[in-house]
């Protein structure tokens, strides 16, 4: 087996002890401070639950991956620092900062909007941007001009995506979680063992969060929420992986006719929901940026699912997804992929329509 299958999996455990370490004292960080997520009509949970178990996601990942870089001979194939990796390493903790205050504080959506365009930005300015959509929508190799603003959006939207499908136990780690796994694996499938390692880090904090979130006894000061700080923080580094896998590059990464789309595919559910959820505010006359509870997990829920069985029905989605895409992909077009599948998630929402109005329907 290579060697840095070994750290791959090293450094997922080593994540994850610290995960295990990191959030208790969170915990009790937040019962002396009493910083918690307050329930309201909009929420879902009935009681006050911490919402800083994200401060533990950098720490534990960047620790581990240390670790590893210091046990490891570095040869070109393992790390290169270079311009991304320096603005990279800004623009995450730029995000991760701001989502610590926001959880501590509260900020309002225009500066964090602001903050995520800025340091979306960052990406562009060093050259790492999306150059090419292989043959998406008839389009190939993309000009600077175009590549800059489309990195940005695209960052900004998976950001966003992430932070709004955070809205019941386990979701947003699990869905990332997914993803990142994905991700480990084409990395890891071109030797790019810097990423993988990286990623198998993150994988690792996010296992330990996740028993925190979902198995935790609140009345223990057990539970927690990642909160800001780790939703925007997961959904900055999955934006960034998204462009750094799909951007065209022979010298770094062997070119299929999927790569950009299969690494959309990833987070196609999240991202699908953010421009449902946006259209439908807006056909009704509100803000597409105004909090309700339209997302997809509520509509199970409405449709008469628990929390736990709305989630495991998105966890099969997603899977159903990248299961379909990635086969599809090897003889289909990705413009006519992307096409079945917003027909799919379209029928999907018209099916759950029909079982919320027959639910309200019999309630009546």
């Amino acid at each position: 087996m290579n060697i840095y299958i070994y750290w791959i999996i090293g450094v997922f455990i080593i994540s994850m002890a610290c995960g295990f370490v990191f959030i208790p004292i969170i915990l009790n960080f937040c019962k002396a401070k009493k910083l918690y997520d307050i329930p309201n009509s909009r929420k879902i949970h009935k009681s006050a639950i911490p919402r800083l178990g994200g401060i533990s996601f950098m720490p534990s990942m960047f620790i581990a991956f240390a670790i590893a870089l210091s046990a490891i001979s570095v040869t070109d194939k393992l790390i290169t620092i270079n311009i991304w990796s320096l603005y990279f390493l800004i623009s995450i903790l730029l995000i991760y900062v701001m989502g610590i205050i926001d959880d501590v504080v509260g900020l309002s959506p225009l500066i964090k909007f602001v903050v995520q365009i800025i340091a979306a930005c960052f990406l562009p300015f060093s050259g790492l941007y999306i150059n090419n959509l292989y043959g998406f929508m008839g389009i190939h190799e993309l000009p600077y001009f175009i590549g800059f603003p489309l990195t940005v959006l695209a960052i900004v939207f998976i950001d966003n995506a992430i932070n709004l499908i955070d809205g019941i136990d386990g979701l947003a780690a699990s869905l990332s979680i997914m993803a990142l796994a994905g991700f480990l694996y084409m990395f890891a499938s071109q030797e790019i063992w810097a990423y993988a390692i990286l990623i198998a880090g993150l994988i690792g904090v996010l296992v330990a969060f996740l028993y925190f979130n979902m198995f935790g006894d609140p009345d223990k000061n057990r539970k927690i929420f990642m909160g800001d700080a780790g939703s925007l923080t997961l959904g900055f580094i999955l934006g960034f992986l998204c462009v750094k896998y799909s951007m065209s590059n022979t010298a770094v990464i062997t070119e299929h006719k999927f790569d950009f789309f299969m690494a959309f595919t990833l987070l196609i559910v999240p991202m699908f929901d953010v421009v449902r959820v946006s259209m439908v505010r807006i056909y009704h006359g509100k803000s597409p940026f105004m909090a309700d509870k339209s997302h997809i997990h509520h509509k199970l829920i409405h449709a008469g699912l628990s929390q736990h069985q709305a989630l495991a029905f998105i966890i099969t989605m997603a899977a159903a997804y990248i299961a379909l895409n990635y086969n599809l992909l090897k003889s289909i077009e990705n413009t006519y992929v992307f096409i079945a599948d917003v027909i799919i998630y379209i029928s999907l929402n018209l099916v759950l329509n029909y079982y919320i109005n027959k639910r309200k329907t019999v309630k009546a």
